[in-house]
């Protein structure tokens, strides 16, 4: 089968593409800028664009899928002769539906955790030598490629995002998968320049309970109040079993489960990941793991990528980064940060740099939540709103949204570099937050 990716060089698009390469299919692509590691993972399998740009003349008829990426724009020329030639085009969620249409499709959904549940799934599963498909949308340890198609495996994960699934297609990505089982870890309002409201946002979930084949299972966050009425107000036909926060002890620095086998000890931290930890047993338990294996196996899960992630510095500072960047993930990332680090100095930082965090009608989603830090950091640039054409947002505004008088914050990169170069970063416990990079911190010296 032969397949073109339009805009091949995404972080979803290009684990697809190697996955189909490893599956015998003919793979090519196209796009018009390539970062690191998509770049030299492609590279390795042969098939990195030669030149960067659209190509028009690279789609022939005897392509059998388009694969069209959210990167791409409607007026794309590639995608034009697409259509031009009437060939099959699918956005990246609707590929992977019909690779997977056969199988039991298990979706991981939820404003946050999401990642994290569907990686300790995977670990877990990696650990007993159970064989599945799966996507999911960070590096693990242990996976070469983090999207897995095969002909014979009887399930497939999936991680489930509500965001759009192409430029020409405006459905949320986890409407395309019609899962048999299903999770919803919590909603909490996001992606706003896309869903102008909450209830519009909340709308997603209800389309996605809604589309849980019938006499499915849903494995849901009981503890989170707009997820128990999505659930209690579906009208379709499904099993119900409801997760919450397990109880769990600190001591010595580290975290220990309290389950009717004993005391299990974690190599990750925080009461929001202990409830993702619960929502990911029972998904397990309906893809045959006994709790036995499952606390045997999530004992050496350390974390997906970016999420609570430790980072090696030269100076042997404490320091980890998370891709926390909306309000509830920042929340749940920062308390979990001062219940682990109780005794020590700590400084969390955040970056704002998308559009949702930048919006001011939004900022006040951020209310309290670098409470407890001993030094709370907030870095946006101000360049960046200029080249997003938003308007100009003062330091006194981020605070007074923040709740935060003695928050720090800063709008350039160089300022915020110059401070942090004054820092002992032997002394105390570092907490990065940001989807970006804080203008090119280097975070491990």
């Amino acid at each position: 089968m032969k397949t073109h990716f339009i805009a091949i060089g995404g972080s979803a698009m290009h684990n697809l593409a190697i996955a189909l390469k490893d599956k015998g299919y003919l793979v090519t692509g196209s796009d018009d800028a390539i970062f690191e590691p998509s770049k030299s993972r492609l590279e390795k399998k042969g098939i990195l664009p030669q030149e960067m740009g659209w190509f028009p003349e690279k789609i022939t008829p005897d392509i059998d899928a388009v694969i069209l990426g959210m990167h791409a724009h409607q007026d794309n020329p590639e995608l034009a002769r697409a259509k031009e030639l009437g060939l099959k085009i699918y956005s990246y969620p609707e590929f992977l539906y019909e690779q997977s249409k056969n199988k039991t499709r298990v979706v991981i959904a939820g404003s946050h955790g999401k990642t994290t549940i569907t990686s300790m799934i995977l670990h877990v599963l990696n650990f007993h030598q159970k064989d599945v498909d799966f996507m999911v949308g960070a590096q693990l340890e242990g996976f070469d490629c983090m999207v897995k198609l095969t002909q014979d495996n009887d399930f497939m994960v999936l991680e489930g995002d509500e965001y759009l699934s192409s430029p020409i297609d405006l459905r949320s990505k986890f409407l395309l998968y019609q899962p048999n089982i299903a999770l919803m870890s919590g909603i909490a309002w996001d992606h706003i320049n896309v869903f102008k409201t909450f209830d519009d946002y909340i709308e997603q979930f209800r389309k996605f309970v809604a589309s849980i084949t019938p006499g499915g299972v849903l494995v849901f966050n009981e503890e989170d109040p707009e997820v128990v009425k999505v659930v209690e107000n579906a009208e379709n036909y499904f099993r119900k079993i409801p997760y919450k926060t397990p109880e769990y002890e600190i001591s010595n620095g580290k975290v220990y489960l309290k389950t009717e086998m004993g005391d299990v000890p974690l190599s990750v931290f925080g009461a929001h990941n202990l409830l993702n930890l619960e929502g990911a047993r029972h998904i397990c338990q309906q893809l045959g793991i006994m709790d036995e294996d499952f606390y045997e196996a999530i004992m050496s899960f350390k974390g997906a990528s970016k999420r609570l992630e430790k980072v090696e510095r030269e100076d042997k500072g404490t320091l980890y980064k998370d891709f926390a960047h909306a309000p509830s993930k920042v929340k749940a990332a920062v308390k979990a940060f001062v219940e682990q680090f109780r005794n020590d100095k700590k400084y969390g930082f955040l970056e704002l740099h998308t559009y949702s965090s930048l919006n001011p009608a939004f900022l006040e989603q951020y209310d309290h939540a670098m409470d407890g830090l001993d030094e709370a950091v907030v870095f946006y640039s101000e360049d960046a709103l200029k080249i997003k054409r938003m308007e100009p947002i003062s330091p006194e505004f981020i605070k007074e949204k923040f709740k935060n008088e003695n928050l720090k914050v800063f709008t350039n990169a160089e300022d915020l570099h110059a401070y942090w170069n004054t820092l002992d970063k032997t002394n105390g416990v570092y907490l990065m937050m940001s989807s970006g990079n804080f203008g090119g911190l280097d975070l491990s010296q």
